[in-house]
């Protein structure tokens, strides 16, 4: 005759599994650690603030501010190309034939209310002359799938 343990094992492998974390028991909610908020004085002690010799009124800082302002506008232009996926022809054929476009079906699949890491979004930027190819064809980041991070690849076909 087997053990009450073993009995209990048994009988655990039988139940129904869980399909969500949503659906999980209340008590291994429970056990999900928080976010750490709090600083001990002594960690508190050791960080330190770098002191810096910058003049921000000098006329190279200035220079060097606007430089980079331009910079960051024409990567966020960039971005947003990248963002629209393939041209407007190929996108409205897409939806034509009931399919979703590739920023649509990883939105649907990650968590409602979390956020999309993209990583390559200018991954076939300037590759081939003559040629767009936005984020080389796919999608890929990180993002939040039922409770659990997750590396998304996506095919984009536009």
């Amino acid at each position: 005759m087997a053990s009450p343990s073993r009995a209990l094992v048994r009988s655990l492998h039988r139940l129904p599994r869980p399909t969500s974390s949503r659906s999980l028991p209340i008590r291994s909610q429970q056990l999900q650690r928080s976010v750490a908020t709090y600083t001990s004085p002594q960690q508190a002690s050791q960080i330190s603030i770098l002191q810096s010799a910058v003049d921000k009124n000098s006329d190279s800082f200035k220079e060097n501010a606007a430089a980079l302002g331009e910079l960051t506008q024409k990567i966020a232009q960039l971005h947003e190309q990248a963002a629209q996926g393939g041209p407007q022809k190929a996108r409205d054929k897409h939806v034509q034939r009931g399919k979703m476009l590739v920023r649509d079906r990883v939105t649907a699949l990650i968590d409602p209310g979390t956020s999309f890491l993209e990583l390559s979004a200018l991954a076939g930027h300037g590759v081939y002359e003559g040629e767009d190819v936005p984020a080389a064809g796919m999608v890929t980041g990180i993002g939040t799938v039922e409770g659990v991070m997750c590396m998304i690849v996506a095919n984009d076909s536009t």
